[in-house]
């Protein structure tokens, strides 16, 4: 059943977007996605009140517009530091502009009601603008910093030092009504008097906790844990029950179970692993077909609906990796003991059994629990020594596993190729790992590299999810799968346009695209100096992957079914899916056991997308803190780099060790500069220097703010920079030559500054 207010927002926000356009009941649908006749009358139904509330007008032909005098909509404020901000309705809509004198002092993510007062121009690129009219609902509700004293305290206790980039322009002023803190002590401060017209940069808070003192190793990454509201600490009442749980394998909990510990099970992870959640085996059969056989730890066998295990679980969603640490989702006696499969300990698991011909397609399988023995744990380094490298000591060690891992290696490619067929996109992402001292401080960033061993795993545990989610989807009971949905035709047909600007002409149908078509463009410009540009385009027309109850297929691998099944040890949605499982297996599928999650499973689909974003938004956090401070140590110093993307003002240059840093317009004082949308590019009106999305330059490290997580880099040798004629020809070139040093040298509008954050998330809030 859809909620009215969802619905009411989502017909709003869809007519909002497309101001010049009517719409029949039946194109409304379509474009929310909502099919069947029980949405088609509740469609119908809101549509009728929002006629009564004058926010809706009949056209003449008895289609449905926004009333233009009724402009008004709710969405989630994204500010900038320069005073204006933007204000996000929903994934497909363009974000209203809103001027600096029309915020209502609205911080950051705050939910906020928008009059429009200027709708997006036709055929231009600037959408909307608006003014706040209602501040909803405040997203801070508390924030972590250094308590300090000044001789300008205001008549309060002292201040708090912030370090979210967002809050870059606050003052946090703390009262004498919660605990008294020490010059030095880092605190969780409750907000109880926010920005108004009296002090728009300034809010007020009572200290509630102290988190330690700034000199502990370590605290720095506490702050941003803190700040981002991910619980770090288990109550004692969660540990008790864990403890409580035997550390192994009882005799009664086997049965019913399918034995399979003759079978030759390996896990295969990374040498610090020590959460072993998956583990796999393969064989060829008689008929030329592979036996694939993904086989997962039982977590939902010791954390059962309504314990305290179970509560917490939901509440973290997720284990949340953090340079040298994991606040895991479940405490480590379990998610390192009775949970992991660890080699030659008993174990219960959920096992997905698949039949693969050799053009990589599912001819049979079956989803059921087991009992397992892992014969060994296989690091990534060790597989790819046997199957790469062919090292012959480690092939004699694991004599007995070698022809396996050959199997699978036979597997892995059949699976690629099928995924590849089908239009799955591939992003190579280089992914970094920062390595630490004792105190806590980076010393070192290595690139983590993808071999045959890294890649083999994905593929079985891709096959074990399609597979799961294909299974139960047809048994048409409720149940949750990872989503990702096709991208918005006007943000496609947007990024074709761009493309053709490169000499790269696409025919494909904007309304009914496919992965194939995506995956294609990749594949002409691979090796090209426009791939790294043409692939960030391309990931920002893409939408979000996230969780749902509805099972609308994952655009991004070409898959029409799509789960998590595969970590329930890390993942709450993973551990749910398995649960969903025993109930199905041991009730049956009817009416009756079909009610018992049919409310439930929409609910936990959207909180654990929440929690997801909220810890990826917290690692992203603490990555490039721990970068900056990185590179704190290496100020004056050269490098080579790329130039990652390039904004009005200025350009954010990748180091091949996947720092970033900013070269702030302002710094680029050998010309004017301007910006080239089309193009994307930077071009000086005298010289036409012209900097683009992966051009190579050479920068030096001038500048790094650790508290804000940002590094400035200057271009050398500037004179080597190509030329071009991107310029428009009617350029006015009477203006000073060097304005560019007329910015301020900050990071106010770093990117995602005034944009919708690709990994937004909405922590719980307080009114």
């Amino acid at each position: 059943m859809l909620e009215d207010n969802k619905l009411k927002n989502e017909i709003k926000n869809e007519l909002v977007s497309h101001l010049e356009k009517s719409y029949s009941v039946e194109d409304l649908a379509d474009a929310l996605k909502y099919h069947g006749s029980a949405a088609f009358k509740l469609i119908v139904q809101e549509l009728a009140i929002l006629e009564r509330e004058r926010a809706v007008v009949v056209t003449h032909d008895g289609n449905f517009k926004i009333n233009p005098s009724e402009l008004k909509i709710e969405g989630v404020f994204h500010s900038n530091s320069k005073g204006f901000g933007f204000v996000g309705f929903d994934d497909d809509s363009e974000d209203a502009f809103i001027a600096p004198d029309d915020t209502m002092n609205a911080m950051n993510m705050d939910r906020v009601e928008v009059q429009i007062t200027k709708p997006a121009e036709k055929g231009s690129d600037r959408g909307p603008a608006g003014k706040v009219i209602k501040i909803l609902e405040c997203h801070y509700t508390h924030v972590v910093g250094e308590f300090f004293k000044t001789t300008d305290d205001q008549g309060y206790i002292g201040q708090i030092k912030l370090k979210d980039k967002k809050l870059a322009g606050y003052r946090c002023y703390v009262t004498d009504a919660g605990i008294n803190p020490t010059p030095g002590e880092v605190v969780l401060v409750d907000i109880t008097e926010y920005p108004n017209e009296k002090h728009p940069d300034a809010m007020v808070g009572v200290a509630k906790q102290i988190i330690g003192s700034v000199d502990d190793p370590g605290i720095d990454i506490l702050q941003i844990v803190y700040a981002h509201d991910v619980p770090s600490q288990f109550p004692e009442d969660v540990m008790q029950e864990a403890d409580a749980i035997p550390d192994h394998v009882l005799p009664e909990e086997t049965k019913g179970r399918e034995d399979i510990t003759d079978q030759d099970l390996v896990t295969i992870d990374a040498e610090e692993s020590k959460d072993l959640d998956d583990a796999v085996t393969a064989w060829k059969l008689p008929n030329g077909n592979y036996h694939l056989g993904v086989h997962i730890a039982d977590v939902s066998h010791y954390v059962k609906p309504g314990t305290m295990l179970d509560r917490e679980a939901y509440k973290r969603g997720t284990s949340c990796y953090l340079t040298d640490r994991v606040i895991p989702m479940l405490p480590r006696r379990l998610s390192n003991g009775i949970c992991s499969l660890n080699e030659g300990e008993l174990r219960l698991c959920m096992s997905c059994d698949m039949e693969i011909t050799p053009q990589g397609k599912v001819v049979k399988s079956r989803v059921h629990p087991s009992v397992m023995r892992s014969k060994a744990r296989m690091t990534y380094n060790a597989v790819n020594e046997i199957i790469e490298n062919k090292d012959a000591d480690t092939r004699k060690k694991y004599a007995d596993l070698v022809p396996m891992f050959e199997t699978m290696n036979e597997l892995h490619k059949i699976l690629y190729n099928a995924r590849r067929r089908r239009g799955a996109i591939d992003f190579n992402d280089n992914e970094a790992k920062i390595i630490v001292n004792k105190e806590g401080h980076p010393i070192d960033i290595q690139l983590r590299t993808r071999g045959t061993a890294e890649r083999l795993i994905e593929s079985f545990m891709l096959a074990a999810n399609e597979t799961v989610a294909e299974t139960y989807n047809k048994l048409k009971v409720p149940f949750i799968y990872r989503i990702h949905e096709v991208p918005d035709a006007t943000r496609v047909k947007e990024f074709f346009e761009f493309l053709t600007a490169f000499g790269i002409n696409i025919k494909a149908d904007t309304d009914h695209l496919e992965p194939k078509t995506l995956q294609n463009i990749l594949s002409k410009v691979a090796g090209k100096p426009v791939e790294a540009m043409v692939s960030v385009m391309l990931l920002r027309s893409m939408q979000q992957a996230k969780y749902s109850d509805k099972c609308v297929g994952h655009f991004g691998l070409g898959a029409k079914y799509y789960t998590h099944f595969t970590s329930p040890i890390r993942r709450y949605p993973d551990m749910f899916i398995h649960r969903l499982i025993h109930y199905y297996e041991e009730n049956g599928i009817n009416d009756t056991t079909k009610a018992k999650y049919a409310d439930v499973v929409g609910e936990v689909a959207v909180h654990c997308s929440e929690t997801e974003r909220r810890a990826v938004d917290t690692e992203r956090a603490v990555d490039a803190m721990m970068k900056a401070e990185y590179m704190s140590d290496r100020i004056g110093e050269e490098y080579d780099g790329v130039i990652s993307s390039v904004m009005k003002f200025g350009l954010f240059i990748e180091l091949p060790n996947t720092v970033e840093g900013l070269v702030h317009i302002s710094r680029m004082k050998d010309d004017y500069y301007q910006y080239v949308p089309k193009y994307m590019a930077l071009v000086g009106r005298n010289t036409k220097r012209t900097f683009k999305i992966g051009q190579d330059v050479r920068v030096k490290c001038v500048g790094v703010d650790v508290d804000q997580s940002s590094v400035d880099f200057e271009i050398l040798e500037v004179e080597k920079t190509p030329i071009s004629d991107l310029l428009p020809k009617q350029q006015n070139h009477t203006r000073g030559r060097f304005n560019n040093h007329k910015s301020n040298n900050s990071h106010d509008q770093k990117r995602g500054n005034g944009n919708k954050s690709s990994h937004s998330f909405t922590i719980k809030k307080r009114k």
